[in-house]
This record gives C-alpha cells, structure tokens and sequence, in this order.
C-alpha cells in the first residue's frame, strides 16, 4: 500500500515518509539526479550518519539502481530472499516492497529506491554477520560483544566486492555454522513429516526386558536418526550400545538404562531442538571472529571446556559451573594471561559476610578449623572470638576473609586467570565427587576444572622444554607463585545447547539457565520463526 501511494505522490512524499523513520518501500523516480539521491538519502532520519557520508563521499552515486549496479541489485534480493535459510526474520527485510521498488526503477536511476535498498542492506548485513540481537539487551548474564562492522566499513566494501561473494562471506566462516546450518535443514524436514512420532511411554526400560514400550523405544531412535531400529520387543545389547550413544550425544549418563530422565529427553519435540539450533545460530553470530590460533571455550551448558591448537581439541576436560538458583556464570570473552600456583583464597565479600558471617556468630573458631583467617582494614589477622560479631550483618561486615595456600583450599592447588570485572576464573577443586554428577551446577560461578595439573602443563608447553618439572617444582615450594603465560590465550565462555563434537555428531544438552528460552523469545519478537519443509 505504501509503494502504490508513494509513486503517485512521488518523491516529495517518499522522504517524507522516510523522514518519519517508517521502512516504507518509496517510489522511483526515472532517471533520478544526484541531487534527487541526495535529497532522498538526507532527507532519510532512518539512513545513518556514516551512510550518508559514504553517499558524499561518491557524489551522490547510486549502487542499487541503474543499469550499471544490476548484478548487486540481483545479490542483495536474493540474499534477502533467502534470509530464513540462516534463521534471520525475514519480514523485517520487506522484501515484496524491495523488488516493487527495485524493480520499477528498470535500470535506471531511483533516489528513494535507493536509500530504501541501503536500509534494508545495512540490517541484513549486520543480522547476518554479528546477530539479530544484542546480548546484552536480552539477559545481563551474556555480556558477549559482537564483532560488529560499521556501516561505513559495509558500504564501502559492496561496490568494490563480487556481489553474490560479498553476501556470502557475511556469514560466520567457523564450520560450526555450516553444520548448524545442516541440522536446521534436516530438522525442518523432519517438521515437514509431522515430527519424530509418539512418545515413549515414560518408564524404565532395562537391557534384558521386553515390552511393547521397548518397540516404542527403538521406533523413536530410529526416527531420531540412530539407524533403523526395527520392532523387536527385546530390549538386547544392541538397542543398549544406541541408548548408550543417544546418551552420550545428550549429555546423560551412559548407563544404557533407559530411565525416566532418559525417556523424557528421547521425547522432546523436533520443534523444540529445531528452537535450540536457531538460537545456536544466532550464538555463532555473535562470535563470528578469528578465536586464535590457540584459545579455550568454555561450554557452560555441556559442564566442559576444550583447548584449541590450530581448530583442533588439544586438551579436554569437564567442569563445574555456577549453581542455577544464584551465582549462574556469565558468557563472556577474554584472554588468560597468568596462572597462581598454590594459591590463596581471598573470600569474596559476598560470601564472606551472607556465608560465613553466620557460622562465625556460632562458631569463633571455624575459620582456624580450615586454615583461614578473618583480617582487618589494616591487613592484620584478627581472631574471631575477640570481636563482637552480633553488631554486623552481610552489609556492613567490615572483614576480610582469607584461606592459605594448601590442599583443602577451596581453590585447589592452581587457578588460571583471564582479568575481567565478574571475578571468574578457572581453578582446582578438593570436592572432586562433584564431577561424577551428570548436572554439575554448583560453584559460585568460577569454574573448577577436573584436571587442572593437565591443564596447566599444556599451557605451559609454549613457553618451557619440561611444563610438568617447572610445575611440579613451583608446587612443592606450598608458596604462592604466579606464572605468566607468554602468550594470552583467548577465553570464550560460551553457552551451546546444540553444537557438534569432533566427531561430526550432534549434540544436544539442557537449558539450565534458562537462556535458551529467553533468547528464542527475542527472536520470535523481532521476527524469526519456526518452518517446516516438505521432501
């Protein structure tokens, strides 16, 4: 409606309605001038200052409309058109109005076509290339900054780039991307079949029984993809290795038990993993960057985190993470650049005071119990027992509280630093049984590493002939040692519910802090939306 009433109004009322901010498709004006494309860029509130300095800077020339900009025309329609193939909102693109208006112009020259064309560009460029979303905006707790180009930088890159190349190379180059991108594919299909089918009928299911909900069983696993199952009743040790590796692949434990844990997830929908790759997608967006020849990632939802050498896993371990009622940790990047051997345990004040605050009223001698000590503005060690605690609370509670270095320290024997304001950071643990539980949420939000001594000599072996003797000396001294790592390496404390292993095989794990749910939200508002494919 607003393109037929723009061309019979003309240019005039095309800004003006731009100048309203409203994405409105405009009419074409034949042949504009480069005074029409300048009225018609300046006039736009909604075009940026770099974009209209880009339009000075080419005196006005045009690079959507005229026979000489056909092939970029042709590009940025059809990679708007194909905007859904990345899980991008599509409606926001306009694209019905972007071809009446491109189209009208018939090669030649449309001021307002022209800025409508740049709009439309500079957000699907930026969607595509660094996210839909803000992170921020959507959960404090994901303070990730993407790389965003300036609009500048877009536009002065278009007309010196293939077109068709330049669009294809908005999108993130990792190859986990491309596989996600595969996954949403073949969750489409399977949504254009009507799903994976019944449900499993929530029970115990055991190597060695028999049942018909054991038939059930292994319809699903084969529409989920782990090969065809058929209907035998038997519950053999064949169907118990592919519940065992459907377990794996969702971060369960490989018991072959297929308990009621196991059923519930074997039945969530293809809708909702086809959700989580979305929100992967968009994930992989806001980390569409060079991560570094060697660098580490954090997966927060699958308890663990890889060392990367070349884009190869040179080091693996499982973690535990920040408890999911409070303390979640936050996803962010950095750089670790030191690790503290035999370190000490300088208490958060907010653990100090609503923690241990209340156990010091019962219990003066806790802290001397556990190789601690409570210590003064002035840096002096100051006994318990001697001060009123009953005047404080977590608020006003003046002390320091501080754990050697030893072996019971809550830290363990190492942590590994990478400087950021939400103090987090890796480190050993004493509470070792932890890592046995398939859930591990229980930190207050730094992360404690199963093999941190592993960890610590691959670090090292950049920088010394023997890693394992230098560490194990600086240990054995029971002082506190930093150790600076010649070169920073990248920290990305990522949360990926859908990602893929080595391996090539999806997986698939559990929306613990809810982040999931609260991304698609977002998404959903600005547009994005499920489909489901036929063939």
């Amino acid at each position: 409606m607003y393109f037929l009433r723009n061309k019979i109004l003309g240019l005039a009322a095309a800004t003006a309605i731009a100048s309203l901010g409203v994405f409105a498709a405009p009419a074409v004006q034949a042949k504009a001038s480069k005074a029409q494309i300048s009225a018609a860029v300046n006039a736009d509130k909604s075009l940026s200052s770099e974009a209209k300095q880009f339009y000075a800077a080419r005196n006005y020339q045009p690079i959507w409309v005229g026979n000489k900009n056909k092939a970029r025309m042709k590009a940025l329609l059809n990679a708007v058109s194909s905007a859904s193939e990345h899980g991008l909102p599509t409606a926001q693109y306009q694209i019905s109005e972007l071809k009446s208006a491109l189209n009208a112009a018939r090669g030649t020259e449309g001021a307002a076509a022209e800025a409508f064309a740049t709009k439309i560009f500079l957000k699907y460029a930026h969607d595509l290339s660094s996210g839909v979303l803000e992170p921020k905006k959507v959960d404090k707790e994901i303070a990730v900054q993407p790389p965003r180009r300036s609009e500048l930088a877009l536009l002065d890159a278009i007309p010196r780039s293939s077109p068709s190349g330049f669009f294809k190379a908005l999108a993130p180059k990792h190859p986990e991307y491309a596989r996600l991108i595969k996954e949403k594919q073949r969750l489409e299909k399977i949504l254009g079949h009507g799903g994976y089918g019944p449900d499993v009928p929530v029970a115990t299911l055991k190597p060695g029984t028999s049942s018909k909900n054991v038939t059930k069983m292994r319809a699903r696993l084969t529409a989920l993809g782990y090969g065809r199952l058929g209907a035998d009743p038997a519950f053999d040790d064949g169907l118990k290795k592919v519940v065992q590796q459907f377990q794996t692949d969702y971060g369960l434990s490989a018991d072959g038990v297929a308990g009621p844990g196991t059923v519930k997830v074997m039945n969530t929908s293809a809708e909702h993993r086809l959700r989580q790759v979305l929100v992967n997608l968009e994930r992989e967006r806001w980390m569409n960057r060079a991560r570094g020849k060697r660098h580490i990632v954090v997966n927060l939802a699958d308890f663990s985190f890889n060392l990367y050498d070349n884009d190869r896993v040179s080091f693996t371990s499982v973690t535990v993470i920040g408890k999911v009622a409070k303390d979640r940790t936050p996803e962010f990047h950095d750089e670790m650049t030191h690790m503290v051997v035999n370190p000490t345990w300088h208490v958060p004040r907010s653990i100090a005071g609503k923690e241990y605050l209340p156990i010091l009223k019962k219990d003066p001698g806790f802290l001397a119990r556990r190789g601690m000590r409570m210590v003064g503005s002035n840096g002096k060690a100051v006994n318990p027992a001697n001060v009123n605690l009953a005047g404080y609370s977590a608020k006003n509670f003046p002390f320091s509280i501080k754990q050697k270095p030893s072996k019971g320290n809550a830290l363990g024997l190492v942590k590994f630093i990478f400087p950021n304001k939400y103090n987090i950071y890796l480190h050993d643990t004493p509470s070792k049984s932890l890592f046995k539980r398939e859930t591990r949420a229980f930190s207050h939000g730094c992360i404690r590493v199963q093999k941190p001594f592993e960890f610590a000599y691959k670090l090292l072996d950049k920088q010394t002939s023997d890693p394992k003797g230098a560490f194990t000396g600086w240990l054995k001294t029971g002082r506190e040692q930093y150790v600076n790592l010649q070169q920073p390496v990248p920290v990305y404390l990522n949360y990926r519910t859908a990602f893929f292993k080595e391996n090539g095989r999806v997986n698939y794990r559990k929306d613990i802090y809810g982040r999931d749910k609260t991304i698609f939200n977002a998404l959903s508002k600005a547009g994005v939306a499920l489909q489901a494919v036929q063939g």
